[in-house]
C-alpha cells in the first residue's frame, strides 16, 4: 500500500482537498506486482479517506465525498462526482458526465455509460447464486441517460436502458427497456410519462 505521494502528475497537489483534511488519501494500491499508478486528470478534487488503487485512469473535473474506494482496472471519464463511502469494485468502465452519490455499491464488471444518474444507497449486485455454484460475475449495464432512484436495488445481470428511470425503492430483477420506469418490489416496468422521455441534463 502506497501513501499519498507524487503521481507522475504535474498537477498533484491541485487533486487534493485542501487544509487538515486530506488526510489518509491513498492514491496507488500496488493489489500486484507491476501495477501501475493510477493515473487522474485535471481539476480532480478529492477528500480525505479516499482509496485508489493502481491501474486506475481518471478523466478531468473529478470529484469525490469522503472515504471513496475505486478499484483497480477502473476506467472513469470527465466530469464525474462519486460521492462518500460509495464503492467501485474494479474492472468497471464509467463514461462522462456520471454523478453517483453517496453510499452506493459498483461491484466488479460493471458499465456505467454517460450522463447517469445514481442515488444514494443504490445497490448493484454482480452475482446470481452467491456460494452455490461457479457463475461468471456480471454486474449492471447502464446506458447513456439513465437515472436510478435511492435505495434501490439489482440483481446482477440486469441492463438498464437508455432514458430509463428506476423508482427509490425498487428492486430490480429484470432488464428495463430504454424510456420505461421500473417501479416497486420487485419492480414493475411502466413506460415513462411523455414529459420525462429525455435524457438527464449534463452538469
Amino acid at each position: 500500500m502506497v501513501k499519498f505521494r507524487n503521481l507522475l502528475l504535474n498537477h498533484q497537489d491541485e487533486i487534493v482537498e485542501k487544509g487538515n483534511n486530506n488526510k489518509n488519501i491513498i492514491l496507488g494500491v500496488e493489489y500486484k506486482s507491476k501495477s501501475e499508478l493510477p493515473v487522474i486528470g485535471k481539476n480532480s478534487f478529492i477528500r480525505s479517506n479516499t482509496v485508489i488503487y493502481n491501474d486506475v485512469n481518471i478523466g478531468d473535473n473529478f470529484t469525490t465525498g469522503h472515504g471513496v474506494v475505486v478499484r483497480e482496472k477502473t476506467y472513469i471519464g470527465d466530469n464525474v462526482l462519486i460521492g462518500t463511502n460509495s464503492i467501485v469494485e474494479g474492472y468497471t468502465s464509467i463514461g462522462n458526465d456520471v454523478n453517483i452519490q453517496s453510499s452506493v455499491y459498483i461491484p466488479k464488471n460493471s458499465l456505467i455509460e454517460d450522463n447517469v444518474f445514481i442515488g444514494p444507497c443504490a445497490c448493484f449486485t454482480n452475482d446470481k447464486y452467491p456460494l452455490r455454484i461457479d457463475y461468471d460475475l456480471k454486474g449492471p449495464v447502464i446506458r447513456t441517460g439513465a437515472s436510478i432512484g435511492s435505495n434501490s436495488t439489482f440483481l446482477s445481470d440486469i441492463e438498464i436502458g437508455k432514458g430509463a428511470m428506476v423508482a427509490a425503492g425498487a428492486i430490480v430483477t429484470i432488464d428495463v427497456p430504454e424510456y420505461f420506469l421500473a417501479i416497486g418490489a420487485p419492480a414493475r416496468i411502466k413506460p415513462l410519462p411523455k414529459h420525462l422521455k429525455k435524457l438527464n441534463k449534463t452538469r
